[in-house]
């Protein structure tokens, strides 16, 4: 029996790395910050020193406390958004695909309008009519994020369900008497599996983006900390213009890390499904045996024959 095995790809492996350290710095962050980020106490718009490593505002706070406990507030609303739109994707696009018909024809209507409507004002609108105290709240804040991220993911799930659900399992599953929900998510959900790891990836660092948009905006609750937050006090205290990069550059940096981990992986499970990307992920040793060029050229990707990569393992 095969056992099928992740790319050996160092991408991969950054990728990981990257988002276990984040996910540490979620748990451990505000347990490790050196002081209350809402002290005002020190010295203002200080350079980064021992005392301070990423310096103070213009306030007199330090940077890297509230580097450090932003992070829970940014990673734990955009876990909640990635994981509740992948959630509503899988029920729309799955059902959409499986059951067809009239039923096809109204999820899809529905998916179409939330992708033509531009996400971040309605975004916008629907966080303007939240209680004030609902604004802090994250699973409030992730809900409403998920909205505007659900609907790309649930077109790619019918697209792909529309190819499995003439398949002989899937027949055979229906001859046997199974029931429609049974098929839908204990035959042809498992098939799909690495195409909701993607989609999860990526809503995630959708969820990233558009609450620290929000955020920077001022259209969350200002007092809470987030890397949003930051860049919002920043603009507002015209760090950028002070030349204060201590201010503006850490919570810039850890969005863009935080992205380049979860891109990473992505790359890292298109290597896996995708027969036409595996070469990417294999050691130098398999390229040779396989033939493969070391450099392919630009527009041309290599494949590996199934034959080739059994032998050189």
């Amino acid at each position: 029996m095969k056992h099928l095995q992740l790319p050996k790809s160092l991408k991969v492996r950054v990728g990981l790395a990257g988002l276990g350290i984040f996910i540490l710095l979620t748990i451990i962050g505000p347990w490790i910050a050196p002081y209350d980020p809402n002290y005002t106490g020190f010295a203002q718009n200080a350079s980064p020193s021992w005392n301070h490593l990423l310096g103070t505002t213009i306030q007199g706070q330090d940077v890297l406390s509230q580097l450090l406990i932003g992070c829970r507030s940014t990673m734990v609303v955009s876990f909640i958004a990635g994981f509740l739109a992948t959630i509503i994707s899988i029920v729309i696009g799955v059902a959409s695909g499986y059951v067809g018909g009239k039923a096809d024809e109204g999820l899809s209507v529905l998916s179409n309008v939330f992708l033509a409507i531009p996400g971040l004002p309605l975004l916008i609108v629907l966080n303007s009519y939240l209680p004030a105290g609902q604004q802090t709240n994250p699973l409030v804040i992730g809900s409403v994020i998920a909205l505007t991220g659900w609907a790309w993911g649930a077109r790619v799930l019918r697209a792909q369900t529309l190819s499995l659900r003439d398949r002989d399992f899937v027949e055979a599953a229906r001859i046997i008497g199974e029931k429609r929900v049974r098929i839908m998510f204990g035959e042809i959900g498992p098939n799909l599996l690495p195409i909701l790891t993607s989609s999860l990836l990526f809503t995630i660092l959708y969820a990233v983006g558009v609450y620290t948009t929000l955020a920077f905006l001022g259209l969350t609750n200002v007092s809470t900390w987030n890397w949003g937050t930051m860049l919002y006090w920043a603009q507002s205290n015209n760090a950028g213009l002070a030349g204060e990069w201590w201010w503006v550059g850490p919570p810039g940096i850890m969005i863009a890390l935080i992205g380049t981990s979860l891109a990473l992986i992505n790359f890292g499970i298109d290597e896996f499904i995708n027969p036409r990307l595996r070469a990417g992920g294999v050691s130098a040793k398999i390229r040779r045996a396989s033939g493969a060029p070391r450099r392919p050229r630009l527009g041309l990707t290599p494949v590996l024959h199934k034959s080739t990569e059994a032998g050189s393992r």
